[in-house]
């Protein structure tokens, strides 16, 4: 039987992503687990755009702001939940593909549980499962529980 003490939930900050965080926190306080709650960054910030270019310290500010906010971003969703305060949260960001980084999230910390949306912010999202949640599905060395 399936005792996770390590649960990732990747977020998008969607309310789907809000119901597997719901559903992490519960399962983790079962099982005494810790949530691992991840948000993935695009790629890197465009230098050029026709002819004007950004010089690399004010890409590095950028960059470094957009990983401020997610961080309160992440730390706002975890708020919105009272067992996030019995639960031990680790909030990260990664960088890269979305699904990749999930997995390598997931590798890295000996994830034994991901929780994730099935759906996204994309509004083609509506129509199908997420490719996100499908390429973590099947690339994933652990189960993984689709909420909806």
């Amino acid at each position: 039987m399936l005792r996770p003490t390590k649960i990732l939930v990747p977020t998008d900050f969607s309310e789907y992503s809000d119901k597997a965080l719901k559903q992490a926190l519960d399962i983790a306080k079962q099982y005494n687990a810790k949530v691992f709650l991840f948000h993935v960054l695009s790629s890197e910030i465009r230098s050029c755009m026709g002819d004007a270019c950004l010089g690399d310290d004010m890409i590095r500010d950028i960059e470094n702001q957009i990983k401020t906010m997610a961080k309160e971003d992440l730390q706002k969703q975890a708020n919105k939940f009272p067992l996030s305060k019995e639960v031990p949260i680790t909030m990260e960001i990664g960088t890269g593909t979305t699904y990749e980084a999930i997995l390598k999230e997931a590798d890295d910390k000996g994830i034994d549980l991901i929780v994730i949306a099935s759906l996204g912010r994309s509004a083609i999202a509506r129509f199908l499962v997420g490719s996100v949640a499908r390429n973590v599905l099947k690339g994933a060395k652990c189960p993984v529980l689709l909420t909806k």
